[in-house]
């Protein structure tokens, strides 16, 4: 292999010496009856794009065709950027999460994850956030790269490795025999020193971002929501920093994330100046002003929330979910109302992966219109994963994720379950 690679490597150094012009990309148009401008929030039809190697070369109602182009006629259906998820889970499956880590081998947990990226791919996520293998290491990490290096099909990736938990907190091994020594899911920091420390052991061995759990166990009584918090404000504030040393800036994709449902949790993440606040149950005035100063983004969730009530193991259960959902819907319009900006992320994992368009059904059903949820997926996704300018708009000089919807998700957003073409950097992935 390396007589081979070498000998590669000198050919190409010889044909550019010797005045070779390397080999033309190819080009790619498609066409269709409709395309999506998410920026002005409207459908303009009819729709080409034509794209050269990896990238955009040119967006319009129609375009150049050069000679060698190959024209890919998509017919009645809506061209898209790539959908985004911020909040993914590759490692978990439907089924007991806290069994899967004990009982399932990191290398089996692995395979998992890589055919869960073909099937978030295959449904039109062209880019996402794993927000902890939930046990697994830095497993995530060899399957971004597998990834990147075109050795599997899936999505642009962020990857986190294991989430970062304190003794006893939300992921810890609670339940178990203590004598039997089960392992959390989590990696743990129970100090602002020790947070620093697991950042930069993650860091070095390959994470973008850093997730950290802040709150939980959570429960709602008499309408009223509660979770203890983790770390405080000054312990988180320490992690966001050592992530800003790193390159962890809030626009970059490599800062913090936390798992907060409450306050005084949420308060806490979003006044150390984390990226994102995931599933954001409840947020105070001041809290929500916060986050709209500083662009930090609430994360909703609320596709796991319905799969658990969906499929709760007793009605008790049931009633439990179902009574967060609708605190959390009511507490989402609030949000809302108070300019705190929305990124999508469905916590896909311990529901079927490649089903997770029901969050942005769930955003609209809970009042947000559709043009405002595909801005969130799609712009606010591309900058909280460090992508904006690159992904999440059909525009020249973007990555070529670009997708083939039935019908217009302006009008309906159940048509984001409709993908019949798939393109992520050029490559087709799905075709009709």
């Amino acid at each position: 292999m390396k007589i081979f690679l070498s000998s590669l490597a000198i050919g190409l150094a010889s044909a550019t010496c010797n005045g070779q012009a390397a080999p033309p990309q190819p080009v790619i148009v498609l066409r269709a009856a409709r395309m999506l401008d998410v920026t002005a929030g409207k459908v303009i039809a009819p729709a080409e794009v034509r794209i050269q190697g990896e990238r955009i070369a040119a967006v319009g109602t129609s375009v150049s065709h050069p000679a060698s182009a190959k024209v890919i006629d998509l017919g009645d259906t809506t061209l898209m950027p790539g959908l985004i998820d911020v909040h993914v889970h590759l490692f978990l499956h439907p089924g007991a999460e806290d069994l899967q880590t004990v009982q399932e081998s990191v290398p089996q947990r692995t395979l998992v994850a890589a055919d869960a990226a073909r099937l978030d791919l295959l449904a039109g996520f062209t880019a996402e956030r794993d927000m902890g293998t939930e046990g697994a290491g830095c497993a995530d990490v060899a399957v971004r790269n597998a990834i990147d290096s075109g050795l599997i099909p899936g999505p642009r990736m962020r990857v986190s490795c294991n989430a970062v938990d304190l003794l006893g907190g939300h992921e810890d091994a609670i339940g178990y025999n203590p004598a039997q020594h089960v392992l959390s899911n989590a990696d743990f920091a129970n100090s602002a020193q020790q947070l620093v420390e697991v950042i930069r052991e993650q860091r070095k061995g390959g994470a973008d971002f850093t997730k950290i759990y802040e709150t939980g166990k959570d429960s709602i009584q008499d309408r009223t929501f509660t979770t203890p918090y983790q770390y405080t404000e000054a312990e988180l504030a320490a992690a966001v920093a050592e992530a800003a040393r790193t390159g962890g800036t809030s626009a970059s994709g490599r800062g913090v994330a936390v798992h907060a449902t409450g306050e005084p949790g949420t308060g806490y993440a979003a006044a150390a100046g984390v990226a994102s606040i995931d599933h954001a149950y409840q947020l105070n005035e001041t809290t929500m002003k916060t986050m709209h100063d500083k662009e930090i983004y609430a994360v909703p969730t609320f596709a796991i929330a319905e799969y658990f009530t969906d499929h709760a193991e007793t009605p008790e259960r049931a009633a439990r979910e179902r009574a967060q959902q609708v605190y959390h819907a009511a507490e989402f319009k609030k949000q809302m109302a108070a300019g705190v900006p929305f990124a999508v992320g469905s916590d896909v994992g311990p529901f079927p992966h490649g089903t997770q368009s029901r969050e942005m059904e769930l955003m609209v059903q809970y009042g947000m219109k559709p043009a405002d949820v595909l801005h969130a997926d799609l712009i606010n996704g591309a900058k909280l994963l460090g992508w904006s300018g690159q992904i999440g708009e059909l525009k020249p000089g973007y990555y070529a994720d670009i997708i083939a919807i039935q019908g217009n998700p302006l009008e309906d957003s159940t048509t984001l379950r409709k993908v019949t073409f798939v393109m992520k950097n050029g490559v087709v992935y799905r075709h009709p």
